[in-house]
């Protein structure tokens, strides 16, 4: 066996064993080849095998760290299933008492009602014309005027974001992304083999400057953004910052893929960036958060002539949007549930916002006070893998900053969903998430 794969096993088996335990930060890559006499490049490969195995992490300006081996690499990415007495702080499911008899009333509307056979023919790929029509109808009440050969229908927004990147992007184009982004990007992104291009942040949105200079000093192709409360940190970027993002997408020729999945919880937003720069604007939204996930309707705005081409990948991915699901969805849209069901989870955000401000006293974050989440940065000395290890040995699953990162630099931080439980669940939960920070901030 080779020396640098005898010392790769060697600390694999510490690490997994408790001799090395998580949090421990393993020698420089200098002092590692001088320790085990081997060339520095070959130090640096046994640290990269280490972390392409889940082992350890690696952090510009700090070192390398052994990982909590209960939190998995991917934690916050990859859903799993909660175990029932486990309360899930990590993916949102915004829900509201009788949604379910919603369903059922709208299922026999429709079995009584209308032409039911053909809904169980082929439809067309981008959805049928009136369905399109109501859709675009729906979006120009919020700002984004687009007739209907403009929308097409997908199942849901991460759908609209996979067709849009397959008909408009190639393997190896960069993407500009901010810092922390939608891991679900990220996982398009890789899938997909695009290079996602980090955009600096500026508190809590994206750095302008830092985007000017990355386009300048790179081959961008494309820019994904969340204006209207991002995901993870809840920001609602301003009409002035909209402006430079769509003069700077303009100047560079860049296609922006805008995000509004969570737009729905700001009344009153800025324009969307697709009304802006609607000749290079594709606008994704859909129906998940603001009535159900289980729905999987979603839909795209784009410009006439990037149409055909994500026509054509919805095709190739699942043909056409479910008729049913696309036939109620439209109707509530239509007679106004949507809007009804949009106004009570704006209440229900604010009051998990209420009950997190009034319980995380005394712990420093960031949140928009009408989003289902929050985003917790940790001291200097604390790990959020640990924290989320904690957290998990306390029945409460949480998401660590790395999925959402797109820089190396990976703060520690963690993500609180506040959508999936219920008020009396939440309000302890969180009080447990305030005392394992705590005893790890004052140790």
């Amino acid at each position: 066996m080779s020396r640098y794969k005898s010392v790769v096993d060697a600390l694999a088996a510490d690490i997994r064993s408790g001799r090395l335990p998580s949090g421990t930060r393993l020698p420089t890559h200098r002092r590692l080849a001088a320790a085990e006499g081997m060339a520095l490049v070959t130090a640096s490969r046994v640290y990269a095998e280490l972390e392409a195995m889940g082992l350890v992490s690696g952090e510009p300006g700090r070192g390398t760290f052994v990982r909590e081996m209960a939190v998995p690499p991917s934690y916050g990415i990859d859903q799993v299933a909660t175990p029932a007495d486990t309360v899930d702080l990590s993916f949102n499911y915004p829900a509201l008492p009788g949604q379910a008899e919603m369903l059922r009333q709208a299922l026999r509307q429709l079995a009584s009602s209308g032409d039911v056979e053909a809904l169980l023919r082929y439809q067309p790929h981008g959805g049928r014309a009136h369905e399109r029509d109501t859709v675009a109808r729906q979006l120009t009440q919020l700002g984004l005027p687009v007739g209907g050969d403009q929308v097409l229908i997908v199942s849901g927004a991460q759908h609209g974001l996979a067709a849009t990147a397959m008909a408009m992007l190639r393997p190896g184009d960069v993407v500009a992304a901010d810092a922390l982004t939608y891991p679900g990007f990220k996982v398009l992104a890789n899938a997909l083999h695009l290079e996602l291009a980090p955009i600096p942040l500026s508190g809590n949105v994206s750095d302008l400057d830092g985007f000017e200079q990355l386009c300048a000093t790179r081959r961008v192709r494309a820019v994904y953004a969340m204006p209207t409360m991002h995901n993870p940190l809840g920001s609602v970027t301003t009409a002035d910052h909209r402006a430079r993002f769509v003069d700077i997408a303009r100047r560079y020729d860049l296609l922006i893929i805008e995000d509004a999945a969570y737009a729905f919880l700001i009344e009153q937003a800025p324009q969307p960036l697709a009304s802006l720069a609607p000749e290079r604007t594709v606008y994704v939204s859909g129906l998940s958060k603001n009535v159900a996930t289980g729905l999987r309707f979603g839909f795209v705005a784009a410009p006439t002539a990037s149409v055909p081409a994500i026509e054509r990948a919805i095709r190739a991915t699942t043909w056409n949007t479910p008729a049913v699901m696309t036939a109620i969805a439209c109707r509530w849209i239509e007679d106004g549930t949507v809007a009804r069901m949009e106004e009570q989870k704006r209440d229900d955000a604010k009051a998990r916002q209420v009950i997190a401000r009034d319980v995380l006293t005394g712990l420093s974050y960031i949140g928009h006070p009408s989003s289902y989440f929050l985003w917790l940065p940790l001291a200097e000395e604390v790990r959020a893998d640990q924290i989320a290890a904690a957290l998990m040995r306390e029945r409460i699953s949480v998401s660590t900053a790395e999925p959402f990162a797109t820089s190396a630099n990976v703060p520690h931080a963690v993500r609180l969903a506040l959508g999936s439980t219920d008020l009396d669940t939440l309000r302890a939960a969180l009080g447990t998430v305030k005392r394992v920070v705590d005893e790890y901030t004052y140790r």
